[in-house]
């Protein structure tokens, strides 16, 4: 008997949602097409996102797009060259190669999750697990990179990666980004596109693959200022959804419910723009159907983290072949990328921060008199003066102090021409260095989940019951009959009307009504026009519930603002008539 998993992946390959890329030459794991529908969907599931995470926040938080390609000095500044691995094993046997965590978990039904590469080697030994295809004995556990490594034009020293994550794109936009929004903290960056990861053994369809879709969004905030860094957090300071602290998890406690205030008060989450974000994220997820009960945050361990992270939860949600699986991730990233791309690229990455009130400090000069030097040094006295200038100060007044000259080189510089005087001077700031909160999703992985969240069966049909606003077809039209023209020609003027009105339409004209009610419902069409007899003579059709069923009748006339209302969440009892 198949399970949800396998009915939603017939649907979907047979609706064109979605099927594995390259099926003519057999597939290749980890790479999925999405189809006409599937592609509809995943539009919407995007553009909700930037209704929550960009519109909604539009003062603070802007988009942007950068290359897929990077060059190796990124991703060696972010860490991924060194830290962006899994560990791998060897069939010494057969030759085929497994992730070496999930061969473990899947053989002894436990985490392994921060296991090192010795610890997984040990567990492998003792509890004697094999080659899951032939039995074979497996050999050491070792470390892979799972980036895709590429060449950057025809130079073989040109090495680039393709972006894991959309993170460094926007770390390295920083400044530009910041200059257009007049350096003022908090500032978002958000983004959306195409990653990949060279995964071992992507064997979880659409939940594991080596290309993929991520939004994602850097969020800067003062972290001298954290109270006003989130000035929307009282906004949803009493909202309810569910953590599981890392402390939760040793106890073996189970997830339990928090208000905002509640989970940063408590010190469960540590930062309230974490936390604010969160929550944003998990009403995101509610808007694509996903109920409360049926996910949570699971904060990941000190040895689970990535190596950017102070503190991390997965956002994970219930599916039925897998369980928990994770659609997101929410990270406080420190100033951990800005520092070191500060220091790999030597570019200037802070921010001034303005005092409320300037201070006015002492502070020690140095003086150069250059008619002084110029009469001994001649063409070289700008190249003495620089130096003397970029010195310490310090070291210039021991100097002179000590044997009444400057040495540079072998120059001496006589004590007559260096001069050191204490100044007033106002200060107006200080530079500082943003820290990051990080909310990143999965597009494909929310894309099935949606899926599977919308499928029901009713009376031996499928329905997908997506949220009206996200439908891949958001309106049907059909003619009552295939073969009357008078029908054909009114539903294929109403077609016209709100394709014209911008809407997404499906128009269908062949099989029974009957059936073709059943087809819009399995690909998930919220509203169902048809036009019948009665429309020739007042010009009204039906409006079909595809949820209830329920249908009632709608002027043409008024049909595009119905749809509009009834895509919102009107009732269907509000926008017609009943059928006589």
């Amino acid at each position: 008997m198949s399970d949800l998993y396998d009915k939603i992946s017939e649907l979907a390959k047979r609706r064109g949602f979605f099927w594995p890329s390259y099926e003519i030459y057999g597939g290749i794991s980890g790479f999925y097409d999405l189809g006409p529908y599937g592609t509809l969907l995943k539009n919407r599931i995007i553009e909700k996102w930037r209704e929550y995470f960009i519109r909604r926040h539009q003062e603070y938080v802007v988009e942007i797009e950068s290359p897929i390609v990077a060059p190796s000095v990124v991703f060696e500044a972010s860490g991924h060259v060194e830290h962006f691995t899994d560990p791998i094993v060897s069939c010494l046997k057969c030759g085929r190669r497994f992730r070496a965590d999930h061969l473990v978990e899947e053989a002894l039904g436990t985490s392994v999750e921060g296991y090192s590469l010795e610890d997984l080697s040990k567990v492998i030994r003792e509890h004697n697990i094999r080659c899951p295809f032939d039995n074979g004995e497996l050999g050491e556990v070792k470390s892979f990179n799972l980036l895709f490594k590429t060449q950057i034009g025809p130079y073989e020293g040109d090495i680039g990666y393709l972006r894991p994550e959309l993170a460094q794109g926007m770390f390295t936009a920083f400044k530009r980004v910041a200059e257009t929004m007049r350096n003022k903290l908090p500032i978002g960056i958000a983004q959306i596109g195409r990653v990949g990861r060279n995964e071992i053994s992507p064997r979880q369809a659409m939940i594991r693959l080596r290309e993929f879709t991520i939004m994602e969004m850097e969020y800067f905030i003062d972290p001298e200022d954290k109270d006003n860094a989130c000035p929307f957090f009282e906004e949803k300071a009493n909202v309810k959804f569910r953590i599981q602290s890392y402390n939760m998890k040793l106890r073996g406690e189970e997830p339990q419910w928090f208000t905002l205030e509640e989970a940063v008060e408590n010190k469960l989450i540590i930062d309230k723009c974490l936390g604010y974000w969160m929550v944003i994220g998990y009403e995101y997820m509610g808007s694509l159907g996903v109920p409360g009960s049926s996910m949570f945050f699971q904060e990941k361990g000190p040895h689970e983290r990535a190596h950017y992270s102070k503190q991390t939860f997965d956002q994970v949600v219930r599916v039925s072949r897998w369980g928990w699986i994770e659609v997101a991730g929410h990270s406080y990233r420190g100033d951990y990328d800005l520092s070191r791309h500060m220091l790999y690229s030597k570019a200037d990455l802070t921010v001034f921060k303005p005092y409320k009130e300037s201070i006015t400090i002492k502070t020690k000069k140095v003086r150069v008199d250059k008619s002084i030097l110029g009469k001994i040094y001649k063409e070289k006295v700008y190249d003495i003066v620089n130096i003397i200038q970029n010195m310490p100060v310090e070291s210039i007044s021991e100097q002179l102090e000590k044997q009444g000259y400057l040495k540079i080189g072998d120059h001496h510089i006589p004590l007559e021409a260096v001069k050191i005087e204490e100044v007033e001077e106002k200060i107006t700031g200080k530079k500082i260095i943003p820290h990051v909160v990080e909310p990143s999703f999965g597009v494909d992985r929310v894309l099935y989940v949606t899926l599977e969240y919308a499928y029901r069966e009713k009376e031996g049909r499928v329905i997908l019951s997506f949220p009206r606003d996200i439908a891949p077809i958001q309106a049907a039209v059909f003619p009552l009959l295939e073969n009357d023209w008078d029908l054909i020609r009114e539903a294929r003027a109403l077609y016209k009307i709100l394709v014209d009105e911008g809407f997404q339409v499906l128009y269908d004209d062949t099989g029974s009504i009957g059936r073709r009610y059943a087809r819009a419902d399995e690909i998930g069409v919220p509203a169902a026009f048809t036009v019948d007899y009665r429309t020739l003579e007042d010009k009204t059709v039906t409006l079909r519930d595809r949820d209830t069923w329920k249908q009632v009748r709608v002027k043409i006339d008024n049909i595009p603002q119905a749809l509009r209302l009834f895509l919102k969440g009107a009732r269907l009892e509000d926008l017609g008539s009943p059928l006589s």
